[in-house]
């Protein structure tokens, strides 16, 4: 994705640096009061009932990426878990590890928890998503008219923690008018045809809600009208921010916020057919798509395959990409909605973001593929708190440094 850019890079160099100086005025700033607290294992809930063997797949992921990085290259996002070679060692033991190793044992040994809190609240939100379901074909026809998109070769996305450390993990976008990088087309010019005659669909799909939706997953399935199934992953997206249609029509008292879910915004659009274009176009943000090869995943921005129940997407301003975090949550019973929540403590690991993942204790849990999995992810909206597992003397740095050591 990144060679498509490079011819813009001399450019962008030259007139960046005014445009990042006006956006970093705007921009908030990070709230006060993250802070880390050493606990013990046992602190954990859940700690001695988890199958940490369930996770190691996850966890193989991030070292086998980690390992064939340069040593000296920290981990994307915050700056709070050193660099690739200081997990080279427990990654080691978790590349090498089989059926019959005692994982609890080491991650006692080698790791150190550390509760994560705002300001002396441990209490965040954990919402689920999933890879869905569409119908589509290679040709525009009648049934299948609304595109999925390729990354436009114009498209500039810039890491502006390369500016400022303290934007590591924050991200824009855009494209260069003349001498400046101005906005990109938000997604109603895109919907009304801004990209229209330049061969930048990627597929057509039957449905364009399916299509907005995943816009907001990330990834999915393709079903074609010749049978093929086809996986779709994220590719780019347009710089725009976030903006939940689900909280909109909370304001407009649409949807009773104790009722929301991705399934009451889809009953509510099917309802209300002259307002879909209106309400999705509400969200600017636009995303790009690219085929995904045969095997397992889709993709995280750690660019490593997701694992189903074990990868979580984090704000990167906040924690870094590779590290585990046990969480303690619940989550919507797939087998009905009336009942109790069930509970969640596991051992996962940060491999995505998001542009509706924002916040010190936010977390986004990939749930896979399936009817079960967007029951799950569909409902998911439940209060949380997790903490990260460093190895100790990452751990002891990081305090160091929060205490001004």
């Amino acid at each position: 994705m990144a060679g498509r850019v490079f011819r813009y890079l001399g450019i962008l160099a030259l007139v960046a640096l005014p445009f990042l100086v006006a956006l970093f005025l705007m921009m908030d700033k990070k709230p006060e009061g993250l802070h880390f607290r050493a606990v013990p294992f046992a602190e954990l809930p859940g700690w001695r009932a988890d199958d940490l063997h369930e996770a190691l797949p996850a966890l193989r992921k991030s070292c086998d990426s980690m390992r064939r990085q340069p040593d000296a290259r920290t981990l994307p996002g915050a700056k709070i878990a050193g660099t690739m070679g200081d997990w080279a060692e427990v990654c080691e033991v978790i590349l090498s590890a089989g059926p019959e190793s005692d994982l609890r044992s080491f991650f006692e040994s080698a790791f150190q928890p550390l509760e994560v809190s705002l300001g002396g609240d441990t209490a965040g939100m954990f919402t689920g998503y999933y890879e869905t379901l569409l119908k589509g074909s290679m040709a525009k026809s009648e049934r299948y008219s609304t595109p999925l998109h390729v990354k436009p070769p114009e498209l500039v996305s810039v890491d502006l923690g390369a500016f400022r450390s303290d934007l590591k993990g924050r991200r824009i976008a855009g494209r260069v008018q003349g001498d400046r990088l101005v906005p990109y087309y938000d997604r109603e010019a895109i919907a009304t045809g801004a990209l229209d005659g330049r061969d930048l669909e990627l597929l057509w799909v039957d449905d364009p809600v399916d299509a907005f939706f995943l816009h907001i997953q990330g990834s999915g399935r393709v079903l074609m009208e010749d049978g093929r199934l086809v996986r779709v992953g994220y590719a780019s997206q347009n710089g725009h921010a976030y903006t939940a249609i689900g909280r909109q029509l909370i304001a407009e008292g649409a949807i009773p916020r104790e009722e929301m879910s991705m399934q009451a915004i889809r009953a509510w659009l099917e309802a209300n057919p002259g307002r879909v274009d209106e309400l999705m176009n509400s969200n600017a943000s636009y995303v790009f798509f690219r085929l995904l090869e045969d095997g397992d995943g889709p993709f995280g921005s750690a660019n490593v395959a997701l694992t189903a129940g074990r990868s979580l997407a984090v704000d990167m301003s906040h924690l870094a990409l590779h590290v585990p975090v046990w969480l303690s949550a619940t989550y919507p019973d797939p087998t009905s909605r009336e009942a109790e929540p069930l509970p969640l403590e596991r051992l996962m690991v940060a491999q995505d973001t998001g542009g509706a993942i924002r916040g010190e204790i936010r977390g986004d849990v990939f749930w896979g593929f399936g009817a079960e999995a967007e029951e799950i992810a569909g409902r998911m909206a439940n209060k949380g708190r997790y903490w990260l597992l460093l190895p100790t003397p990452l751990a002891a740095k990081l305090l160091e440094s929060q205490n001004g050591g």
